[in-house]
């Protein structure tokens, strides 16, 4: 798979007292710090699964602590300062960490990869009655490539020049408040997402229902040219499933992000194992704790859409061997 980004602050604090200080590996007294996204995120919501799902089927010697963060590159920094041990990032981050590129030039860790936890397609959305392509942005448009401060906005900037060099209103809705921006002719576009291609979020859905939303084709050579673009993830959406648009496609194209998680290449070797076994043990029963955990039911999906050139964690590429999904085109960290 090609590798992505995200952008956000890097000023997050609290430690999580695994910091190493005792010369002891960071996660050894089996406490894990996860770090996702926002409180109010899909993200966090599954992190909680996670953490409840781990204090009940498992025996005690793990313990996993879910907090809200504000982003990926936060994310990336608190494993830095060992104020987190697990944490996910996406695509977009792990290209600018294999690169070199600041701020994550200096790290003092390895980033290791640990499993998979969702993708997120991103779909051009207009109720402009005659669009049909983002093509139809112009430079009097008013665009929200998702809301200032998200991690997505910059990858999706970056995508949009392969279709269009409008200088377009950059401007910034909170998910929540598109359906009135759109219906009230403040915005011209707005970026939607279906997560894995299969769930429209509730704020899509409500979108839906209050205005008529259509979805944006790409012109046939900006998406060969992005699909050749190793910073870019592009999968294609089946919209046959899906119905209440104005306008789609039966298939879009799309920017897409994977979302997996981190750890330190330090990280308690035992720690990391236990972890991943007792997630694996109760992966039948892990929708109850969240709806997007489901997908972890099959073991394959919990090394879908890794990234090149970033190793994994030995706990847990010696785990993927173990439960036979392991590829040869993975790489394992060694020391």
């Amino acid at each position: 798979m090609s590798t992505f980004a995200l952008a956000g602050c890097l000023g997050d604090g609290g430690g999580n007292g695994n910091g190493g200080g005792d010369g002891e590996a960071p996660g050894s007294d089996g406490n894990l710090v996860m770090t996702t996204s926002g409180s109010g995120t899909t993200a966090y919501a599954a992190s909680q699964g996670i953490s409840a799902a781990i204090e009940e089927e498992g025996d005690g010697d793990v313990r996993v602590d879910a907090r809200p963060s504000s982003g990926t590159d936060a994310n990336v920094a608190r494993l830095d300062r060992e104020e987190s041990d697990i944490s996910y990032i996406q695509n977009w981050t792990a290209a600018r960490i294999r690169e070199g590129e600041e701020p994550f030039n200096d790290l003092n860790y390895q980033p290791c990869q640990a499993f998979h936890l969702y993708n997120l397609p991103w779909i051009f959305a207009s109720a402009n009655p005659e669009w049909t392509s983002v093509t139809d942005i112009t430079g009097d448009s008013r665009v929200v490539p998702t809301p200032r401060g998200s991690g997505t906005r910059p990858a999706l900037e970056y995508g949009l020049d392969y279709a269009t060099d409008a200088e377009y209103d950059r401007t910034s809705v909170q998910y929540g408040d598109l359906g009135s921006a759109f219906s009230e002719g403040r915005i011209d576009s707005a970026a939607i997402t279906i997560l894995n291609g299969d769930i429209e979020p509730g704020w899509v859905q409500e979108m839906k229902g209050s205005v008529d939303l259509r979805l944006l084709d790409w012109p046939e050579e900006a998406v060969s040219q992005m699909r050749e673009d190793d910073r870019l993830f592009i999968s294609d959406v089946d919209m046959t499933k899906f119905d209440g648009y104005d306008y789609a496609s039966d298939t879009i194209p799309s920017i897409t992000f994977a979302y997996n998680f981190i750890v330190r290449d330090d990280l308690d070797y035992d720690t990391l194992y236990a972890f991943l076994e007792t997630l694996h043990e109760a992966r039948e029963s892990l929708s109850d704790y969240n709806a997007l955990l489901g997908y972890h039911a099959d073991s394959e999906y919990w090394v879908s859409d890794m990234y090149d050139e970033l190793p994994f964690h030995p706990a847990a590429a010696d785990f993927y061997e173990e439960i036979g999904v392991w590829r040869d085109e993975f790489e394992r960290y060694e020391e």
